[in-house]
């Protein structure tokens, strides 16, 4: 869809779901307080809902809107028993939707190509893609507001607690070439595990590298930096990069910089560090080569990275097949716009919030020597994640 028409219909959208989202609560809300009804609209002529999963137990919900596969809300119990969302977003759609005033990834299935590209442009099979650039001049998030977090998926809701959520993207969206049927699926299991598998096929060669981007807060209060969550990441080296966030193509050891978090510790213990990365980023907004990827495969059985509120007592644990994650620490939050900005639980604050994001390095399809993104017709492509809630 080319973005006049995007932005002409989302606008549009948004006066509509304004006034849904004003309408008064219904008695039934999730067991994180949200209104389905807030979410219950038509955006580009597809209809929008808000999907509720839950395993048997009651232990876990999440709740999930099929515009841009997000995730609104993630209700696990804390070391008291008592159920807390740890993820954050809005508490309605029409915010969501509107890019303009509020442009945003919360939660979302990223798509098609995650993270960025540098000058929006990559070669491939001898033909080169120019990209929409979005984020200066490069690519970011498959194009933003007009990549697939910002799409209406087909959603199909599998008993209580499976959602498949299905896109079509035509070949030249944004830029990238192929027919993409893409299906995002979300599985909620017996021992509080948020299961997420991406699935793609095209018609055309062409990259793919999804995740999701949930901004994590374990401590349950959203006004507050981070600072006291630990981190835990399984990687020996990682991608350093330059002001514009892109990888300079070197892979350093994390040994004896604030980049090493073999042993957890707390996130302000070295998020205002003089580092240069940190300093160019403002904190962390960095790949980090993951020990759990060997000779070609990942392996997805074994954890590759942690975070930990010693507020709560609430432990995630995560687990993927990708080579490489994206530890970003809300740099960005609680400056520029966000603080005139009304979110689900209070105004957030710069550095409140931790995301965890399975990926191929970013800017892989001009690093040839790094695992490539790279999916031919007639092959499958296949990513998964997986978060595991417990209490210590």
């Amino acid at each position: 869809m080319k973005k006049s028409t995007f932005f002409l219909a989302g606008m549009a959208a948004v006066a509509a779901l304004l006034t849904a989202c004003n309408s008064p609560m219904q008695e039934t809300t999730t067991l994180s307080g949200l209104d389905p009804a807030r979410f219950d609209t038509i955006i580009n002529e597809k209809p929008v809902k808000l999907y509720t999963l839950k395993n048997a137990s009651g232990t876990m919900e999440v709740c999930i809107t099929n515009y841009g596969g997000r995730v609104v809300s993630l209700v696990v119990p804390d070391k008291n028993n008592v159920l807390t969302d740890v993820v954050l977003g809005f508490d309605n759609i029409a915010q969501y939707a509107d890019t303009l005033n509020s442009p945003t990834d919360y939660g979302s299935s990223v798509g098609r190509y995650a993270n960025r590209i540098q000058g929006g442009k990559f070669t491939l099979n001898d033909s080169t893609y120019q990209l929409k650039q979005n984020d200066g001049p490069n690519c970011l998030h498959g194009g933003g507001t007009t990549g697939w977090m910002n799409q209406v998926y087909d959603a199909e809701q599998i008993g209580d607690s499976i959602l498949k959520l299905t896109i079509v993207a035509e070949d030249g969206e944004n830029g990238f070439p192929g027919k993409v049927t893409a299906v995002t699926t979300y599985k909620v299991t017996a021992d509080n595990t948020l299961d997420i598998t991406w699935e793609a096929e095209t018609d055309k060669p062409t990259i793919i590298n999804q995740t999701n981007h949930n901004y994590y807060n374990l401590n349950g209060d959203f006004t507050k930096p981070g600072y006291d969550m630990e981190l835990y990441v399984n990687a020996d080296n990682f991608t350093p990069s330059d002001k514009l966030y892109i990888p300079t193509g070197e892979i350093k050891s994390v040994e004896g910089t604030p980049m090493d978090f073999r042993t957890a510790h707390a996130i302000g213990d070295s998020i205002k560090s003089e580092f240069d990365q940190i300093q160019n980023a403002g904190g962390y907004d960095h790949n980090w080569c993951l020990n759990t990827y060997k000779d070609g495969k990942g392996d997805d059985t074994v954890v590759c990275a942690s975070l930990y509120s010693p507020t709560t007592g609430i432990f995630m644990e995560m687990y993927t097949n990708e080579p490489g994650v994206q530890v970003y620490s809300g740099n960005f939050q609680g400056i520029g716009n966000e603080p005139n900005i009304k979110h689900k639980g209070g105004v957030y604050p710069q550095h409140v919030s931790v995301c965890l994001e399975s990926q191929k390095y970013p800017d892989s399809p001009n690093k040839k020597d790094w695992v490539q993104p790279v999916l031919n017709p007639g092959e499958k492509y296949y990513s998964h994640a997986a978060y595991k809630f417990s209490t210590k």
